[in-house]
């Protein structure tokens, strides 16, 4: 059994109990929101809301939530503390890390190995830094430690600052030995990236990496690959069904199980309290965007095809926990 940090502290890994491995509490572009703080409304009643879909998820018997909000998402762990305070039934992992498609933010860009051909020699990143204390000592002056790194890659692929960001949290992985999750695009098999520089070339284990949005798609002998070779994979966009179907996700999602690989996939829905990137009339076109989607549609639809209560153990309890808990030394 290992420690993990969450929100109000840290719990030993057998506490994790039902583990939902992608779910956020506040998606947020805070530079729109602090100049146009008509569009957020009034913090008590955001935090309310929170309390209470939150409240509702804890009582289907979810435990654990792995929130991977980081820099680039609006992360403010303030909010998020006032949040848990109020729901001691739920944990909530918080992350560190950085979230960009290509360019890295300008606070970097003459900072760190932007920096090497200037003064003729390597410079250390300095996210590296900042990722291992959000870790060890605790994010700004909240206390709160992060549990997991978070990066990106997408359907832009591996951009050079794509590629720092990665390398970033694998040097902090690392020195720290907490777990890494990275949002993916499976359909331009952004997987092999992440093989590449994160395990072939700066040493991670696979089985530290969830490869998140693995089942947005149905390319079974893609996600068989990936599988094989150590990864989790994250089947956790459930719910989000525009540009595929409930169907095809729950499908995709069985057949890996008749394949063996429940051992090594979590469940999740991506979902929010709420997330200002989305215009809210947008949102009537995803009615299954919530954190009850898994329990009320998703688990009883897999169930009538073959998965059975074991796998299901497996992917929401004992794939989290075994994340967290191998921890490695180097």
């Amino acid at each position: 059994m290992s420690q993990i940090n969450t929100v109000r502290g840290p719990i030993d890994s057998a506490e994790l109990g039902r583990t939902y491995m992608h779910e956020h509490v506040f998606v947020l572009t805070p530079d729109v929101q602090q100049n146009y703080p008509d569009e957020w409304g009034s913090e008590d009643e955001r935090v309310a809301d929170a309390v209470t879909k939150l409240r509702a998820l804890a009582g289907q018997g979810v435990r654990t939530i792995v929130d991977p909000t980081v820099v680039g998402l609006g992360r403010y762990i303030p909010r998020i503390q006032r949040v848990a305070e109020q729901l001691p039934e739920l944990n909530i992992v918080a992350a560190t890390g950085l979230y960009t498609y290509d360019d890295v933010p300008f606070f970097f860009h003459y900072r760190g190995p932007a920096l090497d051909a200037i003064v003729g020699a390597e410079v250390p990143d300095p996210m590296v830094d900042m990722f291992v204390k959000d870790i060890e000592v605790g994010i700004a002056d909240t206390g709160v430690r992060a549990g997991l790194l978070k990066c990106a890659i997408d359907h832009q692929g591996l951009t050079p600052g794509v590629e720092r960001v990665m390398r970033a949290v694998a040097k902090a992985h690392r020195r720290t030995g907490v777990p890494i999750t990275v949002h993916t695009h499976p359909g331009s098999e952004a997987g092999l990236h992440v093989r590449r520089v994160m395990c072939d070339e700066e040493g991670v284990r696979p089985d530290r990496i969830v490869l998140g949005h693995s089942g947005d798609s149905t390319d079974v002998e893609h996600l068989t690959s990936l599988a094989e070779a150590g990864f989790v994979l994250g089947m956790d966009r459930f719910g989000i069904n525009l540009e595929t179907t409930f169907e095809a996700r729950a499908d995709t999602l069985v057949e890996m199980c008749r394949r063996g690989f429940a051992g090594q996939m979590v469940l999740s829905q991506d979902a929010s309290c709420y997330i200002d990137w989305i215009d809210p009339n947008l949102m009537a076109a995803l009615p299954q965007w919530h954190y009850l989607h898994i329990e009320n549609d998703v688990l009883p639809y897999v169930r009538e095809r073959g998965v059975t209560e074991k796998m299901i153990t497996e992917m929401l309890v004992e794939v989290p926990r075994r994340y967290f808990e191998n921890v490695d030394t180097y």
